[in-house]
């Protein structure tokens, strides 16, 4: 339901209805504590050469993997073939090593397939429950820490990912029949969103809105139409289908060393197993808390929403960057009716033995105030 009004012949606002989800005790499923890998000064995008081997790293996307990771497989593959080791990849049968099994190592061997190399064989230490599967789904570059030299390949690199979901949901790639889908995205401002440098490009412009929520609460925000949201579960499943059907294995296991494996060429895509295995100290955990709903109304599910809310302090006294999320996120095989996952934290040095479990009750009364929900 929408409307619009002008005062003083000021361009017309337009008012939109959205219901806010149920966020009672009975509407809360999963509370997730999961761990993003930021590299301070942006993500780790590089070829290089140490002893026999050449190694492309691909790593320390923080909290966008998902909205980078089709553009930055096919920026870091695009590096090492037009690279001095390129003629080396001549013979599209030259075996290949990916470690970590995370999307930006499927979507690494996900490109590499696609121009033809079919020796490729993945080793990763964890295969489920990563924060692969976890991620919330928001196509829009949040949690990273990016020198400013280094800012337009980024932004390059999501306009390319973009062009990649927008290809899923549309219906134009064969090799993904679900997974991405377009919904309105609402952000407090256009610079929160991130999504500007991709505006006139992929995206059409943000609109100022005033959210209804049929409650006496209304909210001023941006949106965009032609967001997109990635239902990340529903991807990492299509991207083994998509492993399984080329016959590439993977192989359960850590990998401490480069020169554990037998192949030349290596994509390190590990993740937070960079730290270790790339000895990169600038890497580091960023934790993030997250509670997946249940007994929704599907159809007032369709939005998606992103407001910061500003630092603070855990119980274990760490800084952390408050933040309120809602996607219309969906685990396989689970009801219709359970769908949507709210957050959501950003602790830099989160750590397991700290969980700052008090941070989930603190994402539920962020959502009852922004909503305005008693």
């Amino acid at each position: 339901m929408t409307s619009s009004s002008s005062v003083d012949n000021k361009p017309a606002i337009e008012t939109r209805r959205i219901s806010p989800p149920n966020i009672g005790e009975a509407y809360l499923g999963e509370r997730i504590l999961c761990y993003r890998p930021m590299k301070h000064g942006s993500p780790n995008l590089s070829v290089v050469q140490e002893g026999g081997k050449v190694i492309a790293h691909n790593y320390g996307h923080g909290g966008s993997g998902w909205t980078l990771g089709p553009g930055s497989a096919k920026y870091v593959n695009s590096l090492l073939i037009n690279s001095d080791f390129g003629a080396e990849l001549s013979n599209k049968s030259t075996p290949i090593a990916i470690i970590g099994a995370g999307l930006i190592g499927l979507f690494t061997a996900y490109d590499l397939i696609n121009r033809g190399f079919s020796n490729i064989t993945i080793y990763a230490e964890q295969l489920k429950t990563l924060p692969s599967h976890y991620a919330g789904g928001l196509l829009a570059p949040v949690s990273m820490d990016n020198d400013h030299a280094m800012q337009a390949i980024i932004d390059e690199i999501g306009i390319e990912a973009y062009r990649f979901y927008d290809g899923i949901a549309n219906n134009q790639n064969a090799d993904f029949k679900k997974g991405a889908r377009k919904v309105p995205s609402y952000f407090s401002s256009r610079d929160d969103s991130g999504l500007e440098p991709y505006v006139g490009k992929v995206m059409g412009p943000a609109k100022d809105v005033i959210l209804d929520f049929g409650n006496g609460t209304t909210r001023a925000m941006v949106v965009y139409d032609d967001g997109v949201f990635m239902n990340t579960a529903l991807l990492m499943e299509e991207l083994h289908t998509f492993m399984k059907r080329h016959h590439i294995e993977i192989i359960q296991q850590k990998i401490h060393s480069f020169n554990e494996l037998n192949q030349r060429f290596i994509f390190n895509c590990s993740g937070l197993g960079s730290r270790e295995l790339a000895n990169d100290p600038a890497l580091v955990p960023v934790q993030g808390h997250l509670i997946m709903l249940k007994n929704q109304i599907p159809e007032n599910m369709n939005y998606m929403i992103l407001v910061y809310f500003g630092e603070g302090k855990t119980e274990m006294d760490q800084k952390v960057e408050r933040s309120f999320y809602l996607f219309p996120k969906h685990l396989p095989d689970s009801s219709p009716q359970d769908i949507g996952v709210m957050g959501g934290t950003f602790i830099e040095g989160g750590s397991p033995d700290k969980p700052n479990l008090k941070e989930f009750d603190t994402i539920v009364q962020g959502a009852k105030t922004f909503f305005g929900l008693s």
